[in-house]
């Protein structure tokens, strides 16, 4: 038989077979998958052939087979950092939810999550949620931001799910789709998806104001089926977002606009750090590419992991006003 996997727990796995039956599963043996260390060989999204096993009281599966994934995304394993975690496959779309300061997204998470999601061919969309809490400081901000994504080409929505604002818009795009909902913990995953699903009765989380970060309410990424013809994969809270096995040459191809100037360069194995005749830092220097885009770039080129959960635009931001003076 075959399915799709809807939960994975670690051990058990919920596979939606195709005459839409839900049967909790478990691997045969040990996978191997060409090429990937992952510390979770089965992810939500895979197909999977599964037998049933109808000699225990309760009907269970055994998955005996993975099909060959059209994607994935990927992050490096919390506790073991040279593997890595696949946190979903087969995905159209991702989402990846940004507030400004309930908790703060820093450029930098932003920067990773969509270098990894080019790197593995997923269209990325940003949200700027809550976008009802913004006040004139946090606003501008967020338009700040929201032009940087805009002008290199990526779709950016603006929501609040409390007031019911962009989230048709939201629907529109996710019809006949599956699409992940991504970012850090407390950026109001669960009540977006909620708001366009009630039925689901998601938990929520509250934002603690001591340290502005949410309490992880997600523990393992699950699919689900909404009523208008879509299909969503919610995913814990990600603190950080490490970026997995590039070649350093790789990595300015995944910003979308350094890409278009690289050919530009004097040297065709320019980095763009201390090379003379640099296309990128030119634009850079016109301001014709975001400070805070470059400094994300050099930070995964010199595989700075340490830094990249504190930083703010607003460093960036000086950094860029500090060249136009």
């Amino acid at each position: 038989m075959t399915g799709t996997v809807y939960k994975s727990t670690g051990s058990w796995y919920t596979v939606k077979s195709e005459n839409g039956d839900f049967v909790e599963c478990r691997m045969k043996g040990k996978f191997r998958i060409k090429g990937i260390k992952s510390t979770n060989p089965i992810a939500v999204g895979d197909i999977v052939d599964y037998e049933l096993d109808e000699t225990s009281d309760a009907v269970t599966g055994t998955i005996h087979n993975i099909h060959e994934r059209k994607n994935y995304i990927v992050r490096k394993s919390v506790n073991l950092s040279k593997q890595i975690h696949i946190i979903a496959s087969n995905i159209d779309q991702v989402f990846l939810l940004i507030t400004i300061d309930n908790p703060p997204t820093t450029t930098s998470f932003i920067d990773r999550f969509l270098v990894t999601a080019e790197a593995y061919g997923i269209e990325a969309i940003l949200i700027f949620n809550k976008i009802d809490t913004l006040n004139d400081q946090t606003l501008d901000d967020q338009l700040y931001l929201q032009h940087i994504y805009s002008e290199i080409g990526y779709k950016c929505l603006r929501i609040s799910s409390t007031e019911n604002k962009g989230v048709d818009k939201l629907k529109e795009m996710m019809v006949g789709k599956v699409s992940m909902f991504s970012g850090h913990s407390g950026v109001g995953k669960s009540t977006l998806v909620n708001a366009m699903e009630p039925s689901l009765h998601l938990k929520t989380s509250v934002i603690s104001e001591q340290s502005k970060q949410g309490q992880h309410t997600t523990t393992f990424a699950e699919m689900y089926d909404l009523s208008f013809d879509a299909r969503i994969i919610d995913t814990p809270g990600i603190k950080g977002f490490g970026i997995v096995d590039m070649e350093p040459s790789e990595i300015s191809g995944y910003f979308p606009e350094f890409f278009k100037l690289k050919d530009q360069c004097k040297f065709n194995n320019c980095l763009h750090k201390e090379e003379p005749h640099c296309a990128i830092k030119t634009a850079l220097e016109k301001d014709e590419i975001a400070w805070s885009r470059y400094n994300s770039y050099l930070k995964i080129l010199e595989g700075d992991e340490e830094h990249y959960r504190t930083d703010t635009y607003g460093e960036d931001r000086a950094a860029s006003d500090e060249t136009r003076k």
